[in-house]
C-alpha cells in the first residue's frame, strides 16, 4: 500500500518496555502505537534474537579467567577456594494448563510456579541458569535434573588450586542452603551453632551466600517480568524469557563491575588465560566420567572442607583482633 510499518526501533522498545515493567502487551499501544498481537511477537522475537546472539558470550560457563578472579577474590572474602553460590527462585504462572495443576501447584505457594536454578558470583553475574521445573520439586530434584556439573564431570572445567589449612583442593565449591546434599562442591551452614567458631563460621557463610539472594531481588527489581504472575505464554516461552532477562542483566553488570568495592581486571591475575575453554563433542570415558562424579559426591570430602575452613576463619580473625589490640 506503500505506507510505512513500524520500525525495529518501536518494536524493540515495546519489547524492552514489557520486560521491564512487566506491563500488557495493550498496554504500549497508546505509547507507542502498535497492536497488541504484533507487541507480543515483537517481544518473542527481541527474546528469541538476543538469546540467539549474546548467550555464548553472556551465559557462558566461567572460563580460565574468571576462574582465577573469582578465587583472588574469595580469599580477599577470607574464603579461599569459593567460587559462587547456588539457590533457587520461584516464578509464579498465572494462565498455566488446567490439567498440569497437580505438577506446578504446591502447598506452600498455593499458585504454580516456575523453579529458576541460579548460580551467582559476588558481582551478581549469572554463570548458571536451569528453569522450567515445576513448583513439586524441591532444591535437590532440581539438582538431579540440572547440567551445573556436566562439565566437571566430562573433565571440561578450568584449573581451580587452592590451599586451606595446608592441604590442598582442586575442586571449587559453591555456598547453599542446608537442604543441599553434602557433596565436596557445597559448603552449607551449622544448624545450631554453640561455640563461638561455629557462630563466626555461620555469620561469615551466611552474610556471603546472600550475594545469590540479591541477585534475584536485582533480577526481578530490573525487570518486573520475573516478578510478578507472568501470562499468555507456554512453557518454552517462559524459559527463553527469564534467559533474555538474565542476559541483558548481565550486560548491566558488565557496565557496572568497575564501580563495585572489589573490582579490578584480569590482568591483574597472574597467569590468567583469556580464551574460552575448548568443548568437546564426544562424551568421555566412563571410567573418567564415574571417578568425577564420585570425587563430588564425597562426604568425607565435604566434612573436611568444612571444618578446615572453620579453622581458618577463625584463625583470620583471632589474627585481626590482635593486630586491633
Amino acid at each position: 500500500m506503500g505506507r510505512r510499518g513500524l520500525s525495529p526501533l518501536t518494536k524493540c522498545t515495546a519489547a524492552i518496555r514489557i520486560l521491564a515493567y512487566g506491563i500488557s502487551t495493550d498496554c504500549v499501544d497508546e505509547y507507542l502505537k502498535i497492536g497488541e498481537f504484533t507487541a507480543m511477537e515483537s517481544m518473542k522475537n527481541f527474546a528469541a534474537g538476543v538469546t540467539q546472539v549474546f548467550r555464548e558470550e553472556y551465559l557462558r560457563k566461567p572460563t580460565q579467567a574468571d576462574v582465577d578472579r573469582l578465587l583472588v577474590v574469595a580469599e580477599a572474602r577470607d574464603f579461599p577456594g569459593m567460587l559462587e553460590s547456588i539457590d533457587c527462585m520461584h516464578w509464579e504462572w498465572k494462565n498455566y494448563p488446567t490439567e498440569w495443576k497437580g505438577t506446578f501447584v504446591k502447598g506452600i505457594y498455593r499458585v504454580p510456579t516456575i523453579i529458576l536454578e541460579a548460580v551467582t558470583s559476588y558481582d551478581l553475574w549469572i554463570w548458571h541458569a536451569f528453569s522450567g521445573c515445576p513448583d513439586t520439586l524441591d532444591d535437590i530434584n532440581v539438582l538431579d535434573r540440572s547440567p551445573v556439573f556436566q562439565e566437571f564431570y566430562e573433565g571440561q572445567t578450568p584449573k581451580c588450586r587452592y590451599v586451606v589449612k595446608g592441604r590442598k583442593y582442586n575442586i571449587g565449591y559453591y555456598f547453599s542452603d542446608g537442604v543441599y546434599p553434602r557433596w565436596a562442591t557445597f559448603v552449607k551452614t551449622v544448624p545450631f551453632p554453640q561455640i563461638a567458631k561455629d557462630r563466626l563460621f555461620v555469620e561469615r557463610q551466611e552474610a556471603v551466600k546472600k550475594d545469590v539472594e540479591r541477585e534475584f531481588r536485582v533480577l526481578q527489581s530490573r525487570f518486573a517480568i520475573v516478578r510478578g504472575p507472568t501470562r499468555n505464554m507456554d512453557r518454552a516461552e517462559l524459559g527463553m524469557i527469564i534467559k533474555v532477562c538474565i542476559i541483558l542483566h548481565n550486560m548491566i553488570v558488565e557496565d557496572e563491575r568497575d564501580s563495585y568495592d572489589l573490582a579490578f581486571e584480569y590482568e591483574d591475575v597472574e597467569g590468567s588465560i583469556q580464551e574460552p575453554i575448548v568443548r568437546r563433542d564426544h562424551h568421555p570415558c566412563y571410567v573418567a566420567y564415574y571417578h568425577k562424579v564420585v570425587q563430588i559426591h564425597d562426604l568425607e570430602l565435604h566434612a573436611c572442607l568444612q571444618s578446615y575452613l572453620k579453622q581458618e576463619i577463625w584463625k583470620r580473625h583471632t589474627a585481626q583482633q590482635g593486630s586491633q589490640l
